[in-house]
């Protein structure tokens, strides 16, 4: 919804959101850690370097898609990001997959093709393969933290979105941002990322992986759903086909893993 009320460009409102989005991360990893954000970063080395550059080729995949095409194809295309990695870990790890995900890929890829299958007759296939890269992206920096579990993610979230930032600098025109946007990018880059990412990764800490994931879906829902309220931006019936194949995809892999550890929890 924030990025529908902006009037600034993509390349604009990927450096303001960064921008304060690396500030506010890098003041809370100083205050919280009592160390600079620059020693972290030295302390994580190329991992974590690694891992940054793919979460700030996601984020600003995120802005460029969501000016391409709706707010509902951004957001489902990138909620494929967990099966990509499955398949990503499996590739570059070893790491086994089990059947009710491979059965998940299946679906989803489906409901993919259907919600990509009429986009380059509307003019927005570009949006839905930046959306596919987003998710490629962020799941490879889900397979370097597996790779790497000393990674510390707020660091790294600091990192990407200074890096954002710095590459969008040169294409944006900050000083012509009006004051309105310029509150509402704020907003986008402190409130909307910084604290939501905190608050995430806070309670992602607290249950188990497949409760996190099943509360994250909800972004999926919400997003299409504030714009189509607040702004008439409603999904046309190919992207709702689409989605549908994607949020059962989701929704069945995640209720089927919550409850195998809740069996597992009883057991012992």
């Amino acid at each position: 919804m924030l990025a529908r009320l902006v009037t600034t460009t993509p390349w604009t409102t990927t450096f303001w959101r960064s921008l304060f989005a690396a500030a506010f991360l890098a003041l809370v990893v100083s205050v919280v850690r009592r160390r600079s954000v620059v020693a972290l970063w030295r302390d994580g080395g190329r991992p974590l370097i690694a891992t940054a550059t793919c979460m700030a080729l996601a984020s600003t995949c995120f802005i460029f898609s969501l000016a391409h095409t709706t707010v509902a194809n951004t957001l489902l295309l990138m909620s494929t990001g967990p099966f990509v990695a499955a398949l990503l870990g499996r590739l570059a790890l070893g790491e086994l997959v089990a059947p009710r995900t491979w059965l998940g890929m299946g679906v989803a890829l489906a409901g993919v093709v259907v919600m990509v299958s009429r986009s380059h007759g509307r003019g927005i296939v570009v949006g839905d393969l930046l959306a596919i890269v987003m998710a490629a992206s962020f799941a490879g920096a889900t397979v370097l933290v597996r790779r790497h579990p000393d990674i510390q993610m707020t660091p790294a979230a600091a990192l990407s979105t200074s890096i954002t930032a710095m590459v969008a600098l040169p294409l944006a025109a900050p000083l012509a941002t009006p004051s309105r946007d310029l509150a509402l990018l704020s907003v986008f880059g402190v409130a909307q990322f910084g604290i939501g990412f905190l608050l995430f990764m806070a309670g992602a800490r607290l249950i188990p992986v497949a409760e996190t994931s099943l509360i994250g879906m909800l972004e999926i829902v919400l997003g299409p759903l504030w714009v189509w309220l607040v702004l008439g931006e409603r999904p046309d019936a190919t992207s709702l086909i689409g989605g549908a194949l994607i949020l059962a995809a989701l929704l069945g892999n995640s209720l089927v893993e919550l409850i195998d550890s809740r069996r597992e929890r009883c057991v012992r």
